[in-house]
Parts: structure tokens; sequence; C-alpha cells
């Protein structure tokens, strides 16, 4: 399973699991608290090896930026909480992508990356950032 299979949806807290496509839509498991629901086609889903971040030059694939806050915590979870700051929100993120887009990337955008990033720490899924490397790297 690799991060095509990890989906954040529009209103939804937090990550799911796809487990089954139907005629409809599809069963997405949370990775919050495990329970399944139905989400039909008429959703706003958002697979994450489809995002990207903003930086001042291009736009960074979502698993990049996931591996280097891994690589900054030493695959523990980050030391910053989804609830801190602003500024500390973008202090940390400074850190991790030095030239993000101040503009175009939120600090709602931030917490949403730390958030996620700790839901597959505890999930032990960051082994997905590197399967999603290899294949990126093999595409190039």
């Amino acid at each position: 399973m690799g991060l095509e299979k990890v989906l954040a949806i529009a209103g939804k807290p937090g990550l799911y699991k796809l487990v089954t496509q139907t005629r409809g839509g599809f069963v997405a498991e949370s990775l919050i608290d495990g329970k399944r629901l139905s989400v039909s086609l008429q959703n706003n889903v958002s697979v994450l090896s489809e995002i990207a971040i903003y930086t001042l030059t291009e736009e960074v694939p979502l698993h990049k930026v996931l591996s280097k806050i891994k690589d900054k915590e030493s695959g523990k979870p980050s030391s910053v909480g989804h609830k801190e700051s602003k500024d500390k929100l973008e202090e940390y993120f400074f850190d991790v992508l030095p030239d993000y887009d101040e503009d175009r990337v939120y600090a709602s955008d931030i917490k949403k990356i730390i958030q996620w990033y700790n839901l597959l720490q505890k999930h032990d899924m960051l082994n997905l950032l590197e399967e999603e490397e290899t294949s990126s790297d093999e595409e190039e």
C-alpha cells in the first residue's frame, strides 16, 4: 500500500485508508478511530500522493515534505504539535522546507501536514514515504 491509498476527505478530520471501491464511491477507514465510512463520489477527496506544497521555485510533493519531517524528527512524532501558535508552526515548517511560499502555504496547511505526519507515524505508516520516493525516482 502506498500513499495513493491514503486519503484526506474534506469536512472529516484526519486521514483515511482506502478499503474498497463501491458502485457509488468507496469505503474508507479512519486512521484516528478505525471506523469505516462510505464515501460518495460527490465528496471532495484528496489522495496524499497527489498533494504538493508550494515553494518559491516549484511544487514539492507532500511525500518529500513528510520525509523531511521524518528525517528532522528521526521517525518520532513531531516536536511541534498541530495546535501550536501560528508563529511556532511557521518557524518549524521553515526548518523543514526553507523556501516554502509563505503567501500560498497557510498556517492551517502546516497544521494539517503536521497532523498527517503524526497520524502516519502513530500507525507505523512512514515506510510508505520510502515507497513513494522509490516510485517517483523510477518515473524520472
